[in-house]
């Protein structure tokens, strides 16, 4: 964010205080515009229902899109150690939500993320992190596999990176080919996951019940 975003809504709950920062400034042009998209759909905006909804609609946006103020590499560069470990690290069934930038509707679903250190591990939070900070910004599930891939192996260097994507996409579900059931996998791969045994491997624990 720059100098001139400020901390502006904040709810207390049982001790909980949630505090959302938004530009004051992206939050009134981007609610401006909107108020006019509405009015152009046939709605009055300036009905009960829809006073404010241009400003909720701004809002969710740059919430949705926060991602564009994160350096994912800084992230993973912030917790990593070096550590004697070579094996395989997996982190699966990290929860991932991203705007399609074709349509501006949702895709979600899940990520699987693994990487074989060569000298350096990364403290776990991070894995999670670094797909948010892809996803919250305006995508294709295609380029996101393939930037959780390349900030991993360019930052942290290891041995090898292995990334699948599991999605539901909202732009197939409620207009065009209004296919509800679909799901599309991405996977993207370097170094020792290019070896068919190691990716089977790695496939094999992303979709095993160790539970």
């Amino acid at each position: 964010m720059d100098n001139h975003t400020n901390y502006l809504d904040e709810e207390e709950d049982n001790g909980y205080i949630k505090i959302d920062r938004y530009n004051e400034s992206k939050i009134a042009s981007v609610a401006h515009h909107y108020k006019d998209i509405l009015g152009q759909l046939g709605e009055d905006p300036s009905r009960e229902g829809l006073i404010k909804t241009p400003e909720r609609v701004a809002k969710a946006l740059q919430y949705l899109t926060h991602g564009y103020d994160l350096n994912p590499a800084e992230i993973l560069r912030s917790a990593m150690f070096k550590e004697d470990y070579s094996q395989m690290v997996v982190v699966k069934d990290i929860e991932v939500f991203s705007m399609c930038e074709h349509h501006m509707l949702p895709f979600f679903g899940k990520a699987h993320v693994a990487y074989i250190p060569n000298g350096h591990i990364v403290g776990l939070s991070k894995i999670p992190r670094i797909v948010d900070a892809f996803a919250r910004r305006l995508q294709v599930q295609e380029r996101l596999t393939n930037e959780i891939r390349d900030c991993i192996q360019d930052t942290l260097m290891p041995a090898g990176v292995a990334v699948v994507i599991e999605c539901k996409h909202l732009c197939m579900a409620m207009r065009g080919i209004q296919k509800q059931n679909s799901v599309t996998t991405t996977s993207a791969f370097t170094g020792e996951f290019a070896k068919d045994k190691t990716r089977a491997e790695f496939l094999r624990l992303i979709t095993a019940n160790l539970h």
